[in-house]
């Protein structure tokens, strides 16, 4: 009625055809016919309309729009609270379907979390393993390279050999000295055994010197005591005083021989100490040229693999110089846990290995051992926290993983990304006994 009354008076006031109310807002806006927005909007698609009557041309036409209905705020009120109140009238079956969904995502995500709280696991895990180079301990050229890059070699198995005519030579000339010592050595004895024959005769000599001193002695006595009684002469007494006395010198001569004889002996063995020594001593270069003889074949200590070979026929190799590097089939994860995982992990906890290079192969393991320290302590520069200002940051520690089934048919080596999973709680958890009743109740079934 309010609208009504106002075009009421603009008609009053301007007369008839001048203006041409127009909606502005909610209220409308006005403005006259002959302005070019008019006959745009006229000419649009949206605004044709059936074609009015002919007008004068002086004439100007009068528009009318039909205002917006008004509303009353009671019934805005009740548009407004109807959706709230009407839903679950609405639609109720949504609502049920809604709810069910929630309360199986609120099951589901408890399950997943009471079953990966049982689990402990990382992304900063690789393959380590002792590798080391292979390198010859004698000079020479090499003759031959049986294996090639990555090849797989059991203990034993040749990796290079290299030109052992100059040691095969050195071997023969410290075998050479070895006989050399032998046959000094048996000479001595012989000299030994010459000595001992010496001294038998000699003491037998003695004994024979003493035996004339005996008897020389009983005639001195004899005959000077008849030469007193003078039943014998003086002549004879005196003979065998001075036979006696050759006697006794004879005794004494043998027993010098015998003694030097004694010395020589002990002389002789002394010389076969040097001799045994000697032996000892080119025995020693034997042995040294037959290792060296056998360091000119480079073998593998133990099982592994090839990896990264230099080594070529004709190359000269010097003590030390790598010929290629070695990986050992003795191969582990290491695995660096944050510090605070490690509350209940233990050694001998079972692992799940997930390596990405084969990520459909489920590896089993267990834990090994856990490093007593964080792997910043034992890096070349360990951090000094005692100087600067501190920041506290959570610390990995190295955890050693065994592979229980390692696979044989690919090549693992060190420095290959492995994701491990560690069961740091035993029990079972909720999914894992539901799991457990279901193929139970199937199995009975």
């Amino acid at each position: 009625m309010a609208l009504e009354a106002q075009q009421q008076r603009d008609r009053d006031q301007h007369g008839p055809g001048e203006i041409s109310p127009r909606p502005r807002g909610r209220g409308g806006s006005r403005w006259p016919v002959d302005d070019p927005r008019s006959a745009q909007a006229e000419d649009s698609p949206r605004a044709r309309a059936p074609t009015p009557p002919e007008r004068a041309p002086n004439k100007r036409r009068i528009v009318e729009v039909p205002p917006e209905r008004e509303e009353r705020p009671e019934q805005d009120r009740e548009r407004g609270d109807a959706p709230g109140r009407g839903l679950l009238r609405r639609h109720p079956f949504a609502f049920v379907i809604g709810l069910v969904l929630f309360i199986l995502a609120a099951a589901g995500g408890y399950l997943y979390w009471d079953y990966a709280r049982h689990f402990e696991s990382t992304d900063d895990a690789f393959v380590a393993a002792r590798q080391f180079p292979i390198a010859p301990k004698v000079s020479g050229y090499i003759t031959l390279v049986p294996v090639t890059d990555n090849q797989h070699v059991a203990a034993g198995d040749v990796i290079a050999r290299i030109d052992d005519r100059d040691y095969r030579i050195a071997l023969d000339q410290a075998q050479a000295q070895v006989a050399s010592a032998e046959a000094n050595i048996q000479n001595i004895d012989a000299q030994i055994n010459v000595q001992q024959a010496q001294i038998t005769a000699n003491q037998a000599q003695v004994d024979q010197a003493q035996a004339s001193l005996v008897f020389a002695q009983q005639q001195a006595k004899r005959y000077q005591d008849l030469a007193q009684t003078g039943s014998g002469t003086v002549q004879n007494a005196q003979q065998w005083t001075s036979q006696q006395q050759q006697q006794e010198a004879a005794l004494a001569s043998a027993q010098a021989n015998l003694k030097v004889a004694q010395r020589q002996l002990e002389s002789v063995k002394a010389q076969r100490e040097g001799a045994v020594a000697s032996l000892a001593q080119a025995n020693a270069q034997h042995d040294q040229a037959q290792l060296n003889l056998s360091y000119t074949t480079v073998t593998a200590a133990q099982a592994g693999r090839v990896v990264q070979l230099s080594a070529a026929a004709g190359q000269f190799a010097q003590p030390g110089t790598n010929l290629t590097m070695f990986v050992p089939d003795e191969i582990w994860i290491t695995a660096n846990f944050k510090e605070t995982q490690l509350d209940t992990m233990r050694p001998g906890q079972p692992v799940t290995l997930e390596i990405d290079a084969y990520p459909e192969r489920a590896i089993r393991g267990h834990v090994d051992s856990v490093q007593p320290g964080s792997g910043t302590a034992f890096s070349l520069l360990p951090a000094q926290n005692a100087t600067g200002n501190y920041v506290k940051i959570v610390q990995r520690v190295p955890v050693k993983l065994v592979m229980d089934n390692p696979p044989k048919d690919v090549a693992l080596g060190p420095g290959m990304s492995v994701v491990p999973t560690v069961r740091v709680n035993p029990a079972p958890s909720i999914y894992e006994r539901l799991l457990s009743r279901y193929e139970q109740l199937r199995a009975w079934v």
